[in-house]
């Protein structure tokens, strides 16, 4: 087997040595703010020498910028068929992955301080929470009904982006309510009663 092959095997020893430092790395950001942890620490946890992870990422920034990437939406709820409710849901695991302990943290990290990286970062989350919203509109096009479904770019000014810019300058009452009235305020409903 040429090395070429095996760098592009899935699973092996790289995938579980990468997983070991992301789940390291989140444990400790969460335990300590992106601020007090180092390469070597994380190395440290996930039983890795650090030149491995100087040799991969670099850098802390460049790891959590990765971990932000990989976290990916595999947990974000399931549709289940109607437009106000599939919003809700999204925006409200959306905050909730932004505020759960290190959360912001790898957002800043992906929106790196280099302006090309920024750019490619800001796009990228972009494109992710995109993906995780489209489906809803998608399938609330696909049933039809009166009025039409809001577009992405809608969701995005009215949902997303508020949401994104109170956590980052931590906003108070920025919780599942408030996210509630953002979606009531797109879809012309008024929100639920608490």
């Amino acid at each position: 087997m040429n090395a070429d092959a095996s760098t592009k095997r899935p699973g092996g020893r790289s995938a579980r040595v990468r997983s070991a430092v992301h789940d390291a790395a989140v444990a400790l950001v969460g335990e300590r703010g992106a601020d007090h942890v180092t390469l070597p620490a994380v190395a440290e946890r996930a039983g890795v020498n650090s030149s491995t992870l100087y040799r991969r990422w670099g850098t802390l920034a460049a790891l959590l910028a990765d971990v932000a990437r990989d976290r990916g939406d595999a947990s974000a709820p399931p549709l289940v068929g109607d437009l106000r409710a599939d919003l809700e849901n999204q925006a409200v695991w959306t905050l909730a992955e932004l505020s759960r302990p290190g959360g912001i943290a790898f957002f800043r990290a992906e929106v790196a301080p280099d302006i090309d990286e920024r750019h490619d970062g800001l796009r990228e989350c972009l494109h992710r929470v995109s993906e995780r919203f489209r489906p809803v509109l998608d399938t609330a096009r696909e049933r039809g009904g009166t009025p039409p479904p809001p577009s992405l770019e809608q969701v995005l000014d009215r949902i997303v982006a508020p949401l994104y810019f109170r956590v980052v300058f931590s906003i108070p009452d920025t919780d599942e309510a408030y996210v509630r009235a953002l979606v009531a305020g797109l879809v012309g409903e008024p929100p639920p009663a608490p």
